[in-house]
C-alpha cells in the first residue's frame, strides 16, 4: 500500500518531466529504505541488548586493589553476575593516576569489557594532563553512576583545630603557619579555589603516595588532610586525627556526629567522588540503557547501600543521561576552579 500510494502521488504532479518524476521516485524510495533500515538496526540493537551478556564480563578498574572504587567494583560485580547469569570479574589496572587503566580499556575490542572508574578520568584528567593518549569526553560513554566516595576534611590531633571555623580563624590569625595535603582529583581544585577566594594562606604539601601523608598527619607534620573518609578513618580511630567535616551533601552513617561542609557554613567545599560504569564510543544506546537499568537496580538495593555506607561510601543510582549531565557539571566547575587557582598542566 505504501508503494502504491507513492506511485499515485508521483503520477498526479502536473507539468513534471519524466526525469523529475524519476528523481522524485528515487529520492522517496531512498527515504523509505532509510526508515526501514533504521527500524531494522534499532531492532537488532534491542536484540543484542536483550541477549547480552552471553559470556564473562570484565570490569577494568584503573585503581589498586583495596581502594574505595575497587571495593564498590567488586560489590557490583558480584550482584551483576547474579542478575546476568554470567561471571563478572574485576581487573585492576592501576598506574599513572588512572590513565593506564583507561588506555587499556579503550584498547580492547570486546563488547563484554566495561570501565569502572571514578569521575576524575573524564573531569580532572583533561585539566591536569596537557596531553592525554585519548579523548575521555568523546571516547568514553557514561553508562551509570554507582556510588559516591565520601570525602572528608581532617586535622592532626597534634594541633588544636577542632572545626572548619577554627581552621579558618587560625589561618587568618596566623597566615602561613599551617599546611595541608590531599588526595589527587577534586580536593586540590575545590579546596585550592576556596583558599584563593577566601584569601587564606595555607601551604599545600604535595605527596606521591598516600601512606607517607597519613603518617605525617598522625605525627603532626601535616596539619590538615583532605581525602576519602575510608582512608582517613584508621587515623581517626587510632586517635591520631580528628574529622572536621564531610564534604558530602548529607551526613554519613559511618560518622553521624560529623557535620557536612554545608552545615559548617562552607558549602563551597562540597565534593562528591562519583564512581560509575563507562562504555566505549559506538556502544548501542539499547545496550547502554540495559546495563544502566541493572546497575541502578543494584545501587538501589538496601543491602548494597548498607555495605557501602559501612566503608564511607554512598550509593548513587542513576540513568545514563543523569550520569552524563553530572559529569558535564563537574567539568565546568573544575574548569572554573582551575582558572581561579591559575592551574597550569605540567609540560
Amino acid at each position: 500500500m505504501a508503494w502504491y500510494g507513492l506511485r499515485v502521488k508521483v503520477q498526479i504532479v502536473a507539468h513534471s518531466s519524466l526525469k523529475e518524476d524519476t528523481m522524485s521516485i528515487s529520492s522517496r524510495s531512498a527515504a523509505v529504505i532509510g526508515i526501514l533500515l533504521g527500524v531494522v538496526l534499532s531492532w537488532s540493537s534491542a536484540v543484542v541488548a536483550g541477549d547480552w551478556p552471553h559470556r564473562t564480563v570484565r570490569l577494568v578498574a584503573p585503581v589498586p586493589a583495596g581502594t574505595a572504587p575497587d571495593f564498590s567494583a567488586r560489590l557490583f560485580a558480584e550482584r551483576l553476575s547474579q542478575r546476568w547469569g554470567q561471571p563478572v570479574i574485576v581487573e585492576n589496572r592501576p598506574g599513572a593516576d588512572g590513565m593506564i587503566g583507561v588506555s587499556a580499556f579503550l584498547g580492547t575490542d570486546d563488547d563484554h569489557t566495561l570501565l569502572y572508574a571514578i569521575s576524575a578520568v573524564v573531569t580532572v584528567h583533561p585539566i591536569t594532563q596537557q596531553k592525554l593518549p585519548y579523548d575521555p569526553v568523546r571516547e568514553l560513554v557514561p553508562i551509570s553512576p554507582t556510588s559516591d566516595v565520601v570525602l572528608a576534611i581532617a586535622a592532626s590531633e597534634k594541633n588544636s583545630i577542632r572545626s572548619l571555623d577554627g581552621l579558618v580563624k587560625t589561618v587568618r590569625t596566623e597566615p602561613g603557619k599551617l599546611n595541608w595535603a590531599s588526595s589527587p582529583g577534586l580536593p586540590p581544585f575545590v579546596v585550592g579555589g576556596f583558599l584563593k577566594n577566601s584569601k587564606l594562606d595555607l601551604a599545600l604539601v604535595s605527596y606521591r603516595d598516600i601512606a607517607p601523608v597519613l603518617q605525617d598527619l598522625g605525627e603532626g607534620r601535616i596539619d590538615v588532610y583532605v581525602g576519602s573518609l575510608g582512608v582517613i578513618m584508621p587515623q581517626v580511630q587510632a586517635g591520631r586525627a580528628r574529622l572536621l567535616a564531610v564534604a558530602s551533601g548529607v551526613r554519613v552513617p559511618l560518622v553521624p556526629d560529623v557535620p557536612t561542609v554545608t552545615e559548617a557554613g562552607y558549602p563551597e567545599l562540597r565534593m562528591d567522588g562519583v564512581v560509575g560504569f563507562f562504555g566505549k564510543r559506538g556502544m548501542p544506546d539499547a545496550l547502554r540503557d540495559r546495563i544502566a537499568s541493572d546497575v541502578s537496580a543494584v545501587a538501589s538495593d538496601p543491602a548494597i547501600c548498607e555495605k557501602l555506607a559501612a566503608v564511607g561510601q554512598a550509593a548513587r543510582p542513576g540513568t545514563a543521561a543523569e550520569f552524563a549531565a553530572l559529569l558535564d557539571q563537574y567539568r565546568r566547575r573544575l574548569a572554573d576552579l582551575a582558572k581561579t587557582i591559575e592551574f597550569k598542566a605540567p609540560q
